[in-house]
């Protein structure tokens, strides 16, 4: 049993909102899966399916982002999974748009979702896949720049990465958090809207983590 938690905040306005990659990439999975994730349980939206020949349980969290954990702690305690088959999917602004990093635990690193999550189980001890929304502009308070929308250019370019981070979780589920790391956590080219390409190095030994939420 895997329960595997995509983090944003519930209601339309903030819909495709940086804050919401979460939601976005558990939406993707439940297409895959073919579920729907309209199940009201666990102070969330849950809808369970079978992943790989593994049971998943897909949430989306409906306590806002610096409640995360509530909902966490009630579904993990509800089914008991294996400390390991908790994955937490979010935002971070220390990657590039559509840039990803999989890790098997850390800290909040800033992320007051991930801060709550870690407060309510008692561990750092969980795998997250975590999604890059960009550094906020100067002079743009960290709040405003999470729950703004993306540009049209950025939009193309983190759909293909809610598809590829629906990859990772699957791969991490079928195969092992260390091959997912190793197949994800790597250079990767970024096609832009203007045509051109930039190329970020993702190391997966890197350990700063500058992940902002509210």
């Amino acid at each position: 049993m895997y329960i595997i938690v995509g983090l944003g905040n519930p209601g339309r306005q903030y819909e495709h909102t940086r804050h919401n990659v979460g939601f976005e990439v558990v939406d993707r999975l439940a297409d895959r899966l073919g579920i729907s994730v309209s199940e009201k349980k666990h102070k969330a939206l849950c809808g369970k399916g079978i992943l790989e020949g593994q049971k998943v349980v897909l949430v989306k969290p409906q306590t806002f982002m610096n409640l995360s954990g509530e909902s966490v702690r009630s579904a993990a305690d509800f089914y008991k999974p294996e400390q390991d088959h908790v994955i937490i999917i979010y935002d971070d602004v220390s990657l590039d748009p559509g840039q990803l990093r999989i890790r098997a635990k850390g800290s909040a690193g800033g992320h007051n979702g991930i801060k709550n999550i870690i407060a309510q189980l008692g561990t750092q001890e969980f795998p997250r896949v975590k999604v890059g929304i960009g550094e906020k502009p100067d002079k743009m308070d960290l709040a405003d720049y999470v729950l703004s929308h993306f540009s049209q250019g950025e939009w193309k370019q983190m759909e293909n990465a809610f598809e590829e981070a629906a990859d990772a979780v699957t791969v991490m589920v079928s195969q092992g958090i260390e091959t997912a790391m190793n197949r994800f956590n790597k250079k990767k080219t970024i096609a832009f809207a203007d045509g051109e390409e930039n190329v970020y190095e993702q190391s997966v030994c890197q350990s700063v983590d500058r992940t902002g939420g509210v």
